[in-house]
This record gives structure tokens, C-alpha cells and sequence, in this order.
């Protein structure tokens, strides 16, 4: 059943910023569109208590030779979505030299393929509604790198350059595109952050904490508004400052 709200499709969805950009989007009267390869306990939570207002999709963005259909099964059920945020990653640690060529193209293609045909397919149906929002999430190491990182950090530097040059591409429909490029925050991409390292983390940011889950999705939701209606191939850094 297709909703009257303004739909958002939202990849990584199940847990951490996927699960605060989808809370969030909800509450300010969004229709979500939540894809993630399961369904978390969180997600069926926000589900079950947002019963009209959100569709779960299961579904693996490693299967790039699926993404066609699957975004046209969306708008056949969902309608033309008015926002797309491309928050799924997978992040390996480990150095360049012992990693395995397939963990490479896994990572590229779920980092960096898949988004690009995501906004491919879906910018079609924006085009045709002369607006949209596509919203790009990164990160400060495709800036400042990181040791164990080579490989993650490339395909969020990629998608920074992809964001900009789509913005050029799509802005004459009224179409935006921008990233938001959290710093650490505690999620299980970032288990391994304990101790002294999390610490020494915390220690640089000039606000002495690490930047939440709930303060990157708020810049995906001002990025999503009408308020941010004249920003476009820009990258919206959320990092307690410690990029500053």
C-alpha cells in the first residue's frame, strides 16, 4: 500500500545510525523504506510500534545484480521515494598486505557499487517528481585515515567524490546530494574501540565525548528537510570536533 507521507529508503537499517536515521525519520512523519540483510530485534521493535509507517525489506547489497529489481519492487509498493540514505558499509580491519582480494571487492562493492546503482535506479523516479534527497553517509577516515583502515577508507573517499559529482548531474531536477561523514561512535562497527584507544579517541575531541548514533542521524534529518533545500555536494562532518 503506497503511503501519502514522503517515503525515505534507508540501507543498513537493523542497528546503529541505519536504526537512528530510521527512528528519527519516523518521528518527524516520514514513510520509511528499512533494508538490512535481517531483521534485528531493534528494527521489529520500530516496526511493530510504527505499523503504518515503515516496510522492512530483506535483502543482501552484495547482490548488485539484484539492486534493479529491488528498487523497482519499491516503487511499485511504495511509490516514487522522495529520500534515499545509503548508510550500509561493512568496515574489515586489517592491513593492506594480508588482506584477501575477495574481502577487497566485497568491501568496494558494498561500500561503493551498490550506493551508486541505489541512486542510479531510485534518482529516476526523483527525477520525475523534479525533487529528492539522496544522502550519502561516509566517514572522517576517507579524510584522515586510519592504520588497518586502506581499503574503508577508500570507498568513503569514493563516495565523497561521487556525491559531489552526482549533485551536478541531478541538481537541475531538484535533487540533492550530500554526505554526512560521522566520526567514532560506539556501534558494532566500532566494537574493537576500548580502553586506553577509546580514550585516546575521546581525548581529541575538543568536546571531550564521541559524536552519537542520534547526532549523525539528526544531519541526515536536516539534510532531508526543506531547510537544506539550497545544500547540495557538500560533506557534513559529525565529530564531537575531533577533526577540529
Amino acid at each position: 500500500m503506497k503511503s501519502q507521507k514522503k517515503s525515505v529508503v534507508v540501507t543498513g537499517a537493523s542497528r546503529g545510525l541505519g536504526l537512528a536515521i530510521c527512528t528519527q525519520l519516523l518521528q518527524e512523519n516520514y514513510f520509511v523504506v528499512a533494508i538490512s540483510r535481517s531483521l534485528s530485534e531493534d528494527l521489529s521493535r520500530l516496526c511493530e510500534e510504527h505499523k503504518q509507517s515503515i516496510a522492512h525489506i530483506s535483502y543482501d547489497l552484495a547482490d548488485l545484480n539484484g539492486i534493479h529489481a529491488l528498487c523497482k519492487s519499491i516503487t511499485e509498493a511504495h511509490g516514487r521515494p522522495y529520500g534515499l540514505v545509503n548508510n550500509a558499509a561493512i568496515g574489515l580491519d586489517g592491513v593492506l598486505a594480508t588482506m584477501h582480494n575477495s574481502e577487497i571487492s566485497t568491501l568496494l562493492d558494498i561500500n561503493v557499487q551498490a550506493p551508486i546503482l541505489l541512486s542510479k535506479y531510485l534518482s529516476r523516479s526523483m527525477m520525475l517528481n523534479r525533487t529528492g534527497r539522496i544522502i550519502n553517509i561516509s566517514s572522517i577516515i576517507a579524510s584522515t585515515g586510519f592504520n588497518g583502515l586502506s581499503v574503508y577508507a577508500a570507498s568513503k573517499a569514493a563516495l565523497e567524490g561521487f556525491t559531489r559529482s552526482l549533485s551536478r548531474e541531478v541538481g537541475k531536477a531538484g535533487i540533492t546530494v550530500n554526505c554526512v561523514a560521522p566520526g567514532y561512535m560506539q556501534t558494532e562497527m566500532t566494537s574493537s574501540l576500548q580502553g586506553d584507544k577509546l580514550e585516546s579517541v575521546k581525548r581529541r575531541s575538543p568536546l571531550g565525548r564521541l559524536a552519537s548514533p542520534a547526532d549523525a542521524a539528526s544531519a541526515v534529518l536536516y539534510l532531508m528537510s526543506e531547510q537544506a533545500k539550497s545544500m547540495t555536494g557538500t560533506i557534513m562532518t559529525v565529530d564531537a570536533g575531533s577533526t577540529a
